[in-house]
């Protein structure tokens, strides 16, 4: 089979959701955040996305985020994208962290819905402009209904897409049905959140994906988009197969994919309200990641 043209994400296609390292006093742990993101970028992600849900943005200060930001450029150089989580509950705090984020380096920004307060429609589209016009650099709109309570709806996306700032949507909300519409009238780039749905939204025409999972098994989900591309379909759906178990234990297991992945990575704790993963849920982890490193390597 022969591969098909598509138009390149802004980002690149295959972006990990970067963990926060910390230290085991619970501080930021720059030089293992460099580590980590020098090896996810040697391992195949196009891009990383800092002080997002994975990387701990509820529990990190103003001055970490910047930090890590500032850290992680340093250690990757300048030609892989960054795009830096400034999401909050308060209009005004993110577009500070928006400005911050620019100064220290930042290709792009996730913003998420503003949370708690359950904003109406209008509001969300108002939050979502103000960033926008507040710096010079593109936004991707992260839409996650199930930790926001509060959904992107189609007509506000519609709206949003004439901003020449908003470019992309990370799409959490399990809705194929809506993203294909949005994908069909705008130029908005569209990037799985959801790793089950990685392939499914690719082969709709979205960008790719923003995954937790890559920070245990970059090449692993890499490859899945490869194999796509290449025209290999069935190729694609095999290895979208053997890496479903690693997907479901680390995403779907009973516990927030930020503390799972650092269990298998032993690359710090988190932070409270999380708590770590026990020896049990570890070693169970440990396992699933052997089964599918002995099948695709």
């Amino acid at each position: 089979m022969t591969s098909t043209a598509r138009t390149p994400g802004p980002f690149g296609r295959a972006l990990c959701a970067m963990i926060t390292p910390f230290t085991p006093a619970g501080d930021l742990d720059l030089e293992a955040a460099r580590r980590h993101a020098r090896g996810l970028v040697a391992d195949g992600c196009d891009g990383l996305v800092l002080s997002g849900t994975t990387g701990e943005s509820p529990t990190t200060t103003d001055a970490e985020k910047t930090a890590l930001l500032r850290a992680v450029r340093e250690a990757v150089g300048e030609d892989v994208p960054l795009i830096a989580g400034v999401g909050s509950a308060d209009t005004r705090h993110t577009v500070r962290l928006a400005r911050d984020a620019e100064a220290a380096g930042a290709d792009g920004l996730l913003v998420v819905t503003p949370y708690y307060s359950r904003p109406p429609q209008a509001a969300v589209e108002a939050h979502f402009l103000r960033v926008a016009e507040a710096t010079g650099i593109p936004l991707v709109l992260y839409d996650i209904p199930g930790r926001t309570g509060t959904r992107i709806g189609t007509d506000a996306l519609l709206r949003l897409a004439e901003h020449p700032r908003i470019v992309a949507v990370k799409d959490c909300t399990y809705d194929l049905l809506a993203a294909t519409k949005v994908m069909a009238r705008t130029r908005l780039a569209y990037y799985s959140g959801c790793e089950e749905l990685n392939l499914p939204l690719y082969a709709l025409g979205g960008a790719g994906y923003v995954s937790t999972v890559a920070n245990v098994a970059p090449r692993q989900v890499r490859a899945v988009l490869d194999a796509f591309d290449a025209g290999d379909t069935g190729r694609a759906a095999r290895l979208n197969q053997l890496a479903l178990p690693l997907v479901e234990a680390v995403m779907a297991g009973g516990l927030p994919g930020t503390v799972t992945v650092k269990a298998l990575l032993d690359m710090g704790p988190v932070r409270e309200p999380l708590q770590p993963a026990d020896r049990g849920t570890t070693d169970g982890l440990r396992g699933i990641y052997g089964e599918l490193l002995a099948a695709t390597d």
